[in-house]
C-alpha cells in the first residue's frame, strides 16, 4: 500500500494487506493522533487496507 503522511509529504510503501491499527503502530503513531483517509472516506482503526489501496495519515491537531 501506498501512505502518505501530512503536512509532512512523507511517502511510505507498506506491502501486504493491514488493519488500520497496526499501520499506525508500525509507523510509530498512537491511534487517536491521526486520521486515515482512503480517498474522500475517513477509515477506522478497525478497518484494513488492502495492497493496492493509496491512504493519507493526517495528524490531529487540537486547539484549546
Amino acid at each position: 500500500m501506498h501512505i502518505t503522511l501530512l503536512p509532512q509529504h512523507q511517502q511510505v510503501d507498506l506491502p501486504g494487506r493491514h488493519r488500520v491499527s497496526e499501520i499506525l503502530r508500525h509507523l510509530g503513531l498512537l491511534p487517536g493522533t491521526a486520521m486515515v483517509i482512503r480517498g474522500d472516506l475517513l477509515v477506522t482503526d478497525q478497518e484494513f487496507i488492502e495492497a493496492d489501496e493509496a491512504i493519507e495519515i493526517r495528524n490531529v491537531i487540537s486547539g484549546g
